[in-house]
C-alpha cells in the first residue's frame, strides 16, 4: 500500500504534468473522467456488474434505491464511456444484458482501494459530519 507521504509526492508529480490541462477545463481529465466514475451510482453499479453481467431488471433490484431514469442514464453514460458493454438477445421481449468490459475492469483496481478506505474511514467521517453539524447550530 502507497504511504500517504508517497501519494503526496505523486499528487504534486502529476498536478505538475497536468497543470496545463487542469487549466483547461475541457482537456482536463480529472474533470472529464471523475465527474462520471466519481458519481455515487456508478461505483454501486460497476461493482454489482464485477460479480457478474446483469439484466436491467437484476442492476435494478441489486441497487434499491435508484430510480429506473438514474439507472438508464448512467448504464448509457458508461456504455458511452466504454466501461459496459449492453448486449441485447433476440427474444421476446427482448432481453438486455449488461458486462464490464476490460476498461471497466480495469477500473476495479483503484475502486477496491477507495471502497476499503471508505470502509475502514465511515466511522470516523460520520463522527466528523456530526460534530460539524453540532458546531453549526
Amino acid at each position: 500500500m502507497t504511504s500517504v507521504k508517497a501519494a503526496e509526492r505523486q499528487i504534486k508529480a502529476l498536478a505538475r504534468a497536468l497543470k496545463e490541462r487542469v487549466d483547461r477545463p475541457s482537456a482536463c481529465p480529472i474533470r472529464d473522467v471523475l465527474d462520471q466514475i466519481g458519481d455515487k451510482w456508478t461505483a454501486l453499479i460497476v461493482v454489482t456488474l464485477a460479480q457478474r453481467p446483469h439484466r436491467f431488471g437484476e442492476l435494478r433490484r441489486a441497487i434499491a434505491d435508484i430510480s429506473q431514469r438514474m439507472l438508464t442514464q448512467t448504464l448509457r453514460d458508461l456504455q458511452r464511456d466504454g466501461l459496459i458493454s449492453r448486449h441485447v438477445y433476440p427474444t421476446i421481449p427482448p432481453s438486455v444484458e449488461y458486462k464490464l468490459t476490460s476498461l471497466g475492469r480495469s477500473l476495479l483496481v483503484p475502486l477496491v482501494s477507495l471502497i476499503h478506505w471508505a470502509d475502514q474511514n465511515h466511522s470516523a467521517i460520520r463522527t466528523s459530519r456530526s460534530e460539524f453539524e453540532r458546531q453549526a447550530r
